[in-house]
């Protein structure tokens, strides 16, 4: 019998019990699945990083700890946490990512807000750019970059792409390094961001990489609040070396209303949703590292906590 706890709030146990279960069943598992458990008894940890267990000392027994997140860094630094730890990667996630991006970068390309008519409005008809004349950047490419990427080459996009480390997908250029982000950014007609909140990525879009972006460029940003210099942004909407942003993450959430961007005409937000775990095809992605653990194979997405991803 494997002892698997899940260590989350309340809510969330209302919504994965029975999805685990099933993928549980499915994968042929015998599992006794609870929120309360012996610590020296558990096996594996279903874990999400606002829980109640932030100590993993006592869990002498356990293979790994699996986040229900994808984002990690509220995690990497516990330093209790000696054992395994794997990212949440969600199909179901991934796909949302990649709709909600398609879509916001589908609006500046087409230049929706411009189009959409009012009754006062001059009526001007103008012709949109084709995808293969718009070029766009994401940064980030790990699980939620790449997918984006090759979604947005599928359309037509010239489409480029920058990481930290160097990283290779068919048809898209790829940069990396310091060096390369400055390569990457004076392409960006549209930029999107998917970069990790680490040390090494907080406010990669500043006043001087804003500067270097094409003027009156756009930004996306379903990532990370911090990887965005705030105070440098707004400098750069006003001075119109950025067009627009839409930002749906926060250094600060909900933002507070007091924020420059509620009222800023060339600031869209929009309240976290870009892309949000699904419980049945997380669960099966949760329950595919127990089979492989119990199998003695590798752990799926494990994180690199010297990079904090």
């Amino acid at each position: 019998m494997i002892n698997v706890l899940f260590a989350a709030r309340p809510e969330r146990w209302t919504t994965y019990e029975q999805p685990l279960r099933d993928a549980l069943a499915k994968a042929g598992l015998e599992a006794n699945l609870a929120i309360d458990l012996p610590p020296e008894e558990v096996d594996y940890i279903v874990y999400a990083p606002n829980s109640d267990v932030q100590d993993f000392a006592p869990y002498t027994r356990a293979k790994a700890v699996l986040n229900l997140w994808a984002g990690v860094e509220n995690i990497t630094g516990n330093e209790t946490l000696t054992i395994p730890l794997a990212r949440m990667v969600d199909p179901g996630l991934t796909k949302g990512m990649v709709e909600w991006v398609t879509g916001h970068v589908m609006r500046y390309h087409l230049g929706i807000d411009t189009d959409i008519l009012r009754s006062d409005a001059k009526w001007q008809p103008r012709t949109p750019p084709l995808a293969q004349e718009r070029s766009v950047v994401v940064l980030g490419l790990g699980a939620l970059g790449a997918a984006v990427a090759q979604t947005l080459l599928g359309l037509g996009f010239e489409v480029s792409g920058w990481s930290r480390s160097a990283k290779s997908i068919e048809g898209v250029t790829c940069y990396s390094g310091d060096a390369g982000l400055t390569q990457a950014l004076a392409r960006a007609e549209i930029a999107v961001l998917l970069l990790p909140d680490t040390p090494a990525t907080e406010n990669t879009l500043n006043a001087e990489t804003l500067s270097a972006m094409p003027k009156g460029a756009f930004v996306i940003n379903p990532g990370r609040g911090p990887l965005i210099d705030d105070d440098a942004l707004l400098a750069a909407l006003d001075n119109g070396q950025i067009a627009h942003a839409t930002l749906d993450v926060f250094r600060v959430e909900p933002l507070p209303q007091d924020h420059p961007y509620w009222a800023h005409p060339q600031v869209t937000v929009t309240p976290h949703i870009a892309a949000e775990t699904r419980a049945s095809t997380a669960s099966e992605a949760i329950v595919e590292n127990i089979r492989r653990g119990e199998a003695g194979e590798p752990f799926l997405n494990l994180v690199d906590r010297s990079l904090g991803y």
